[in-house]
């Protein structure tokens, strides 16, 4: 079918040719180039655009035509709820981000619905913070290493034309079916990565929500699974065994082939004893021989073609019946196979909303990884994105050294194509160097190609992007900024505008941490030229338009960016008119207004009101070149005059260049000049201050990490010396239990065969209890007053004592008293014992 859409503008009149059909539903390549042509006309008649496309929706499919138009609903439906969003997307050139994004994308589904999803720009601040936990939490999945989403092995192009034959009831393809166990088996993995890592930690859990919520709730039909693969070879081919009927028709394929080239060979043996330009030939699937036009032939045959310089193509009699009969078979491989794959068709049905679900969640994922990736890949930062103010917050927009996506992005692809010509210039050379008398002109020259290459790439390296520093105080509505020309005023605009939609999409922002910035409900700017021809506007009046329609579509949640607010008119009047504006939308416009303006008198709104803010960016007049570092705080100054006498502009000229000028304005000009000066000792001073914080914590840690070794080196060596104790222990116990059995045995003649040593436990034990030393306390020395039955004497026994042992018939010296007890330990020659006051004699 085919539908006629006429677009009627002022100018011009637009017809639109939309191929559509049933059977091409699939092939949406040519619907969504048209439809981005259509929505790309620009202008003013999206509700024609969007009632023409729902009228495209209402003869398709819900199924089919979803693919196509929801990119474009939101696309227009953004267009239609604020007509200055179109102009933004163009100038931020955020197609070319998304084109980026996308290309992270592993499948072609993927790809459309990154781009589909990042055109949206309609969020709520709900929306965005869900979408950026899904980035962090495939992030974390590519931090962990063992559950990586890949989707590169599979074809979803496939799979939606299987589900769409499943839906008709049409047999499907082999390598259809191949392509849907594919999909099932990434999914089967996925999860069982999954489990694998949650169950090596469970915070793992925690860290891949929701993304891990999504995974787990993939629908995956193993018994699909293994019905498609007991029926279909990995190469899409269905097995022989997949039906009886099959089988035979292939063997009796085989049969015939073998007896068709039997014959063959016997008829071509006979024709090349007279030529040898006879050839077997397979036309239409039917065997036959090829000879040259003036060959004669020996067997009869029905003539298929022949022509002048390319000989005849003749079917002989005999291989006829044989042919017919190759033909029946081969048709009854067809129909048998397709008999195989429908019942694949029927097991799909029953399981067809499990696998249309996933496969949109593997396109979801798909979406989600891409992001991801992209973010990895460019060393985005997880954004602290706020919706209120915080009054006790510092900063209302943090975002320290953030890159322009785009620029960084393009200096890393003239890297690796600088790198990858030198590589090639190598290996040119190496190639050369190999082979035999070549030319020394000609490797002088890849020589010289070479070394300019390598200057190339050192180039680039040192040249890549600067990154800015972006701070905007919490009672900062409208930031001015001025500097000069090519001094970066700009590209800092855009990459504040990018880094808010980038956060709103759930992409991670291109700064270093920590990020933080408030979630804006849209981003409009007014950048460039915006002169119109055909509607007779200038550039001024093309930038007014603009600047008007965005202070009439803003919110108290947008964010706005203005490029050189009052130029092109006279600069008195641009200038009034800049404050103007400015201080209506520091009164009741956006959330945050950043504009650049080369006005000296915008500067000074800061000083009459708490709303604005000053940033400049930085010029080295040394070397005449920006730095693009951003000075905030500080209002820019002129350095047209300085930069003329260092050009070498006559000094007469310059002299009076600066009486015109002014004096005040020279003053005003040294004042600012003393301001740079100042903060650049400041940001010196802070810069060595990090340094110190930073080594200091480093030798902070480096001092715990010591602290640590050293009590766990302590508890080593205790925990050594307490075995090395009780192994001795144990040693001595075991001595003095043989000893104790020696003596009770006999105890007068072995006693001083058992005082010596007789192994080397018993030397090692006598070494260790002579090594030790006798702490006295006043146990020791308290005194016993021995019992008048046992000693008529009434002696007492101290440490230090020498007592006679009866029962060994040895002297011992008394070592410690225990009153209590009534016992006494003594040394007797190397041992040691406890004695009762009745064992011994004073």
């Amino acid at each position: 079918m085919i539908f006629s859409f006429a677009f009627i503008n002022k100018q011009q009149e637009f017809t639109i040719n939309i191929i559509h059909s049933c059977n091409i539903l699939n092939k949406t390549d040519v619907v969504t180039n048209s439809w981005e042509w259509i929505l790309g006309i620009g202008g003013r008649e999206e509700k024609r655009m969007i009632s023409s496309l729902s009228l495209l929706c209402s003869f398709s499919s819900s199924s089919s035509s979803s693919m196509i138009t929801t990119r474009f609903k939101w696309r227009a439906r953004a267009f239609q709820k604020s007509p200055n969003l179109e102009t933004t997307l163009k100038v931020l050139q955020w197609d070319s981000l998304c084109d980026s994004v996308a290309s992270f994308s592993g499948t072609s589904f993927g790809r459309q619905a990154t781009k589909a999803e990042l055109w949206r720009l309609d969020q709520s601040y709900q929306q965005s913070l869900r979408l950026l936990e899904e980035t962090n939490a495939a992030v974390e999945m590519h931090n962990h290493g063992g559950c990586v989403m890949d989707f590169t092995s599979i074809d979803l192009a496939l799979v939606k034309s299987a589900i769409q034959h499943a839906h008709r009831g049409f047999p499907l393809d082999g390598v259809e079916a191949i392509a849907l166990v594919a999909m099932l088996h990434l999914a089967d993995s996925l999860q069982v990565s999954l489990k694998q890592a949650i169950k090596e930690d469970s915070e793992w859990l925690q860290r891949f929500m929701p993304v891990a919520e999504m995974i787990m709730d993939m629908p995956v039909s193993h018994p699909l699974i293994k019905f498609i693969q007991k029926l279909v070879d990995d190469d899409g081919s269905v097995k022989d065994s997949a039906s009886p009927a099959l089988k035979r028709s292939r063997e009796q394929v085989r049969l015939l082939e073998r007896k068709l080239y039997q014959l063959m060979e016997s008829l071509i043996s006979k024709e090349m004893k007279e030529t040898s330009s006879v050839e077997v030939s397979n036309t239409d699937g039917r065997w036959c021989i090829k000879s040259g036009t003036d060959t004669k032939k020996s067997f009869d045959g029905l003539l298929l073609s022949s022509g002048s310089g390319t000989g005849s193509l003749v079917e002989p009699l005999s291989a006829v019946p044989l042919n017919d009969e190759l033909q029946q078979a081969r048709a009854s491989i067809t129909k048998a196979e397709a008999d195989v794959l429908l019942q694949i068709t029927h097991k799909m049905q029953t399981d067809i909303e499990d696998i249309e679900n996933l496969f949109n969640a593997i396109i979801q994922l798909d979406v989600i990884n891409a992001r991801a990736t992209y973010s990895i890949s460019f060393g985005g930062t997880y954004p602290d994105l706020i919706l209120s103010s915080e009054e006790q917050a510092k900063w209302k927009l943090f975002l320290p050294k953030a890159y322009h996506p785009l620029l960084l992005q393009q200096h890393r692809q003239k890297l690796h194509n600088a790198m990858k010509d030198v590589s090639e210039a190598t290996a040119e050379i190496r190639r050369r160097r190999q082979q035999v008398g070549i030319a020394t002109q000609r490797e002088e020259e890849t020589n010289a190609r070479l070394s300019s290459l390598e200057t190339l790439v050192a180039t680039l390296k040192q040249s890549s992007p600067v990154p800015v520093d972006i701070y905007v105080a919490q009672k900062t509505r409208v930031l001015v900024i001025t500097g000069p020309n090519t001094g970066g005023k700009t590209i800092l605009l855009k990459t504040v505008g990018l880094a808010a939609m980038m956060a709103k999409s759930g992409l991670f922002v291109l700064s270093s941490e920590p990020v933080r910035m408030p979630w804006f409900d849209y981003v409009f700017a007014d950048i460039g030229d915006e002169q119109s021809l055909s509607q007779s506007l200038s550039t001024f009046s093309g930038h007014l338009k603009q600047t008007s329609d965005i202070l009439s579509s803003s919110s108290s949640r947008s964010l706005v960016l203005l490029d050189e607010v009052g130029a092109g008119t006279n600069p008195l009047e641009g200038a009034a008119l800049g404050m103007s504006l400015l201080e209506c939308f520091a009164e009741s416009g956006a959330l945050l207004t950043m504009a650049t303006t080369h006005h000296g008198e915008l500067k000074t709104l800061k000083y009459s009101n708490d709303a604005f803010d000053n940033a400049c960016m930085e010029f080295d007049e040394a070397n005449l070149k920006p730095t693009y570092r951003v000075l905030w705080g500080i209002p820019g100054r002129s350095n047209a005059i300085n930069i003329a006498e260092r050009l070498g502009l006559p000094n007469v000229v310059v002299e009076n260049a600066r009486d015109l000028h002014g004096t005040a304005s020279a003053e005003i000009n040294q004042v600012i000049e003393d301001m740079e000066n100042l903060k650049q000792k400041v940001d010196g001073h802070i810069h060595e201050a990090r340094n110190h914080l930073r080594l200091g914590r480093e030798l902070y840690r480096k001092l715990v990490i010591s602290e640590g070794r050293i009590r766990e080196h302590g508890s080593s060596l205790k925990y050594r010396k307490i075995q090395e104790i009780s192994e001795a222990g144990k040693v001595a116990r075991s001595i003095l239990h043989k000893r104790v059995r020696q003596r009770r045995a006999s105890p007068t003649s072995n006693l001083a065969a058992a005082s010596k040593p007789e192994n080397e436990n018993e030397r090692m034990l006598a070494s260790f209890t002579s090594g030790q030393s006798t702490t006295r306390t006043e146990k020791d020395t308290a005194a016993v007053m021995l019992n008048d039955k046992q000693q008529p004497s009434g002696k007492i026994v101290k440490s230090g004592d020498t007592v006679h042992v009866s029962k060994f018939n040895k002297k011992a010296t008394v070592l410690k008293v225990d009153p209590s007890k009534q016992e006494i330990l003594v040394q007797l020659g190397n041992i040691k014992m406890k004695l009762t006051l009745a064992d011994i004699l004073i």
